[in-house]
């Protein structure tokens, strides 16, 4: 038998590429069982039943938060309910909205249900995006166009309110929002808009919002502190801008032909 051979028909080489095989398809089963811990297990689109898990879920484990709250993962939740109804009664029927998605969080503005705490920054334990009124060390550098004061048109060319200030990412030093304050028929309240929803004129000196129209800035999801912003109020913040891409002007989710 020549070098290395173990038999005839069999030598190390083989074992070795067989090794490594064995070993990168238990780590792809591995890695892809560790990927169901978080929104496992699927809900199928028949209620009551749930979706074929492949690989099966792992074995629940639990991890220890920097807050120092204990999450179980994966573990038991119950199945979410929202206002919409499948158009047919097989898997994959599309659904149709049954009241008005924008506030009920249906498809593009559908949101997680987040903690409903601020993001902290773990090293100093303060919300990390907060406004600059309340952050002095941080300021808009003197190369960007500072938007405090312009005008904000909505995608119907109405002029809904004006920038009162941004909201930065005290971890990532990027802007994230703009706070809005509306004009009284918008209701004259103070709004957020997401940084990457915009599109800023720095000659004309106005903002533009092309995701929904004056009418839908009347419903922005509010904040329930002036200066912070959950997680959650994120998500539902982020969303209903996203939901105004389908949802925000009329004929948007008709056929195209």
């Amino acid at each position: 038998m020549q070098y290395g051979a173990i038999t005839a028909h069999f030598d190390v080489a083989q074992l070795t590429i067989y090794v490594f095989w064995g070993f990168f398809f238990s780590l792809i089963w591995y890695l892809r069982r560790e990927d169901h811990r978080e929104g496992y297990p699927l809900v199928a689109d028949i209620p009551g039943t749930e979706a074929a898990s492949i690989p099966p879920l792992p074995t629940p484990k639990t991890f220890l938060l920097s807050t120092g709250e204990e999450v179980l993962a994966p573990r038991p939740e119950a199945p979410e309910h929202f206002a919409a109804e499948q158009l047919l009664g097989w898997a994959g029927a599309p659904f149709e909205p049954t009241g008005d998605p924008m506030i009920d969080g249906v498809g593009p503005a559908a949101y997680a249900n987040r903690a409903d705490i601020p993001d902290h920054d773990d090293i100093d334990g303060l919300p990390k995006i907060v406004p600059l009124r309340s952050a002095a060390e941080y300021f808009l550098a003197y190369e960007d166009t500072d938007p405090r004061g312009f005008p904000v048109i909505a995608n119907d060319g109405v002029t809904v309110g004006i920038i009162s200030d941004v909201w930065v990412d005290r971890s990532e030093y990027v802007v994230r929002y703009f706070e809005v304050a509306l004009a009284e028929e918008f209701g004259g309240r103070v709004v957020l808009l997401p940084s990457a929803f915009v599109k800023i004129k720095g000659k004309q000196e106005v903002i533009l919002c092309n995701f929904i129209s004056s009418a839908y800035f009347t419903m922005v999801p509010a904040l329930r502190q002036p200066d912070v912003v959950t997680r959650l109020e994120e998500d539902k913040i982020c969303a209903y801008y996203s939901g105004g891409q389908l949802y925000g002007k009329v004929g948007r989710m008709e056929p195209v032909l």
